[in-house]
């Protein structure tokens, strides 16, 4: 009986690294040229402000317009996407949102720009959602927060990236007579269109879909995954709009609003800041200066995830990952005469942001039932990404004019709630710890 066991724990051990090698990367460069995406307009605003004449209140509404299509979508999306496929739709989503890019670089007015923004959030409506959805088929709920966590180092990456690309390209990329702003929304646009061919032409719906798994592979994956999720009397695995409905369900919604608040607040006004810190930066010095948070946030983000996986107590993780963030917002406002004080607050900033990430979805998860998974993470992403709109409109029409730090008191007062929510919140009785208790 040992022996057999053993066995098959190693054979679960290659099956769980076959899917690691093959689903991870995907869904991490979708996920990161998606963040990279959205949060474009951040570094593209340091010159088109100018150009277009955007004030700080007016760009912050430009950036919360996106979440208004984004957040009416969500649900429809996860809804379609489970009755035709991920391929056909994560590759439809990559493919629009790309072109969508693209066109924002050739604007001229901020009529215009507001049309783009509104257009992205159509086109991008229902990714993360998708993804955390499709991830679901494919991992367990033991280890789940890891791959939610190598899906979400996407966002610290992206922003990283994202930081040395656009300042760079401010500064260095005027091709074909065209503004550099311009290239930024150009050159991010291309590779999503490339991505969802891809994904189009190779990805698999599910374990039973993989050509790379043998079939005695795909049932033990299947096996293992539908164990944990409750299958209706008729044998099939319904949609359940019941979730929408969900006390539970709507509390983490609102925790993870309260969260939005500062993760966007961060996405969109981080090159600001940095400016604010040092105004003699040029361009390129503020992205690389920008990048420092994000590569602090994604080498936490995965410590963490370990972390509560192994522990399996999401919920006191969760909470210390938010006041985390709290102590950065903190930190980057006392300290926004001093650079090198106020970059060490937008660093523990980055920190509790991204290492909220995986155990907050892995503790979302586990209170769902596997048909409730489809619409009930829609949900909690639906109504948080409206933090994507309240974070930078109000930052954006709070702050003063030479001081942007002034406008953070808002995400952080939001986060500083979100913990309080959190002491209120009952452990599910799902978790790898409570499973081990009874």
């Amino acid at each position: 009986m040992s022996v057999h066991t053993a066995q098959q724990t190693v054979e679960g051990g290659a099956v769980l690294a076959k899917v690691k090698r093959t689903i991870i990367p995907i869904v991490f460069l979708l996920y990161m040229f998606n963040y990279m995406d959205r949060a474009a307009i951040s570094y593209a605003q340091l010159e088109m402000s100018t150009q277009l004449g955007i004030s700080l209140a007016t760009y912050g509404t430009v950036a919360a317009v996106f979440f208004i299509a984004y957040v009416a979508l969500e649900i429809p999306s996860n809804i379609v996407m489970k009755k035709v496929g991920a391929r056909l739709w994560l590759a439809r989503i990559g493919i629009t949102w790309g072109l969508v890019t693209i066109g924002t670089g050739f604007v001229n007015s901020v009529g215009q720009l507001y049309a783009a923004r509104i257009l992205l959030g159509v086109a991008e409506a229902g990714l993360f959602p998708g993804l955390l959805l499709y991830l679901t088929f494919w991992f367990r709920s033991q280890d789940r927060s890891r791959g939610i966590a190598s899906m979400s180092l996407a966002q610290p990456i992206a922003l990283l990236v994202g930081s040395f690309t656009g300042g760079f390209t401010l500064d260095h990329i005027h091709w074909f007579g065209l503004d550099s702003w311009r290239w930024i929304f150009i050159l991010q646009g291309l590779p999503p269109v490339l991505i969802g061919i891809w994904v189009l032409v190779y990805l698999a719906d599910r374990p039973s879909k993989a050509t790379w798994l043998t079939p005695a592979e795909s049932d033990w994956l299947e096996d293992q995954i539908s164990a944990e999720y409750r299958v209706e009397d008729d044998g099939q695995l319904r949609i359940e709009l019941d979730a929408v409905k969900d006390p539970k369900v709507l509390y983490l919604a609102v925790i993870n609003l309260l969260y939005a608040v500062g993760l966007y607040g961060m996405t969109f006004f981080l090159p600001q800041i940095v400016k604010q810190l040092n105004p003699g930066y040029s361009s390129t010095s503020i992205g690389f200066v920008g990048a420092v948070p994000y590569v602090c946030g994604a080498v936490a983000m995965l410590l963490v995830a370990r972390y509560s996986d192994l522990a399996g107590n999401r919920k006191h993780v969760v909470m210390a990952a938010l006041g985390t963030a709290v102590l950065g917002l903190v930190v980057t406002m006392v300290f926004r005469e001093t650079p090198s004080a106020g970059l060490l607050g937008l660093c523990l900033l980055a920190i509790g942001v991204f290492s909220y990430l995986g155990p907050f979805w892995a503790m979302a998860s586990e209170d769902l039932t596997r048909a409730q998974t489809t619409v009930g993470l829609a949900v909690i992403n639906c109504i948080a990404a409206a933090g994507g709109f309240f974070g930078p409109y109000f930052i954006g029409k709070t702050s003063r004019a030479a001081d942007v730090t002034f406008g953070l008191v808002f995400p952080a007062a939001c986060m500083a709630l979100a913990v309080v929510l959190l002491v209120f919140l009952k452990p599910s009785e799902n978790t790898p710890a409570a499973a081990l208790s009874r």
